[in-house]
């Protein structure tokens, strides 16, 4: 299982209207709104990080409002 952190960057006033689609984008387990240099932070278990990939490409970035994303996977 690779457990990864998808940092998301949004454009202004987008990030409340996004959260629920990335909540609904399958691998996603949890998803928050932060203050910082991302918008949202969203949780991702998947079997591979193939499927990491694809929960982050086809699932968030091909949102509207969507303008930037960072992956981290958990090493642990």
């Amino acid at each position: 299982m690779v457990h990864a952190f998808i940092m998301v960057k949004t454009t202004a006033g987008k990030s409340e209207g996004l959260l629920d689609a990335i909540r609904d984008v399958e691998s996603v387990t949890d998803a928050h709104i932060v203050a910082g240099n991302f918008d949202i932070i969203a949780e991702v278990d998947a079997p591979e990080v193939y499927d990491v990939l694809k929960a982050v490409s086809a699932g968030i970035q091909s949102h509207d409002g969507v303008t930037d994303t960072k992956t981290y996977i958990a090493m642990d």
